[in-house]
């Protein structure tokens, strides 16, 4: 999933989007091993100037992961995995090796809401108890949030700072719940505008913009006739066929950056994105709760330790 993105001049309307012969991918489940990881199984990679009115001089960065999601989820819908991390990476000098890195690491925060039923108190297992707005979390029984770091130079052992909310200075955002539907969230487009975040970028001038959550899934392909022995009829008519994957979702982790804070010394730059987990996984016997840590302590499903290490 690596692109390479040629930075026009302001005054030159078009984008020009090329991909490296041989680096052109999108990850839907075929890659055998990460099936068995879906939260950190990246889609694809869009890499692009803005052309949103107002936004000239700035380029638009998203990572889609965990693909294939469907509209009924529920009760867990699509987290993505704290103990992972994420990254989009950008190359400004034409070696093939990032320059700078977003590092997205998520956290989620389970509250144990409950509901009085016959005058008792009774904890609900489910991710809301009733309706939810962007400006009102409170019946919300699970928060998640996440930061974004800013590496400079090598990926693990570069300069890191944080991406902070412009005007406030905080390094945590939160994270719209999935689309759970219409009762628990009344205008769902409404409601996950109130989570795009205008953020002050280390070393760079003006301000950018950053958003993770659930979207639409954007990439066009039919899926299940690609893989039934290639059933597809390349004399029919264009776009006969129905895009089977129009009605799922993906994760998409989306940054908007000013050029000037992306380029070296040259206007072009290549672009993909990583997720990497801890390289040992110990399952509990006895797991007394729902977290799973590091810790060498952790009562939860698992234990995780060593290096990160890309999936």
């Amino acid at each position: 999933m690596l692109s390479r993105l040629t930075l026009l001049p302001a005054a030159c309307a078009a984008a020009t989007l090329l991909a490296s012969a041989g680096t052109m991918a999108s990850s839907h489940r075929e890659a055998p091993f990460i099936t068995g990881m879906p939260k950190v199984d990246g889609t694809d990679f869009y890499m692009f100037n803005s052309y949103e009115s107002g936004r000239e001089g700035y380029v638009t960065l998203i990572a889609n992961y965990l693909p294939l999601q469907d509209a009924y989820g529920g009760p867990n819908y699509f987290s993505l995995d704290d103990d992972a991390i994420y990254e989009i990476h950008i190359d400004n000098d034409g070696n093939a090796e990032e320059n700078i890195t977003f590092r997205f690491q998520f956290n989620t925060e389970r509250r144990d809401l409950a509901v009085d039923v016959g005058g008792t108190s009774v904890p609900v297992p489910l991710i809301n108890i009733g309706a939810v707005t962007g400006q009102n979390n409170d019946a919300q029984n699970v928060l998640e949030s996440f930061t974004v770091e800013m590496v400079t130079g090598d990926r693990r052992t570069g300069n890191v700072q944080n991406l902070t909310k412009a005007g406030s200075g905080d390094s945590s955002f939160a994270k719209p719940l999935d689309n759970i539907g219409t009762k628990s969230i009344d205008d769902y487009e409404a409601y996950a505008d109130n989570f795009i975040y205008d953020v002050t970028i280390p070393d760079c001038p003006m301000p950018g913009r950053v958003f993770a959550g659930q979207r639409q899934e954007g990439f066009v392909v039919n899926l299940g006739e690609v893989f039934d022995l290639v059933a597809l009829n390349p004399l029919g008519a264009r776009d006969s066929r129905r895009n089977i994957i129009a009605d799922k979702n993906i994760t998409s982790l989306a940054l908007e950056v000013p050029a000037d804070c992306l380029t070296g010394e040259n206007t072009v730059i290549g672009g993909w994105t990583t997720a990497s987990v801890r390289q040992a996984t110990v399952i509990n016997p006895a797991p007394q709760g729902s977290e799973t840590t590091g810790s060498s302590n952790a009562k939860g499903p698992a234990v995780k330790g060593g290096a990160f290490t890309q999936v």
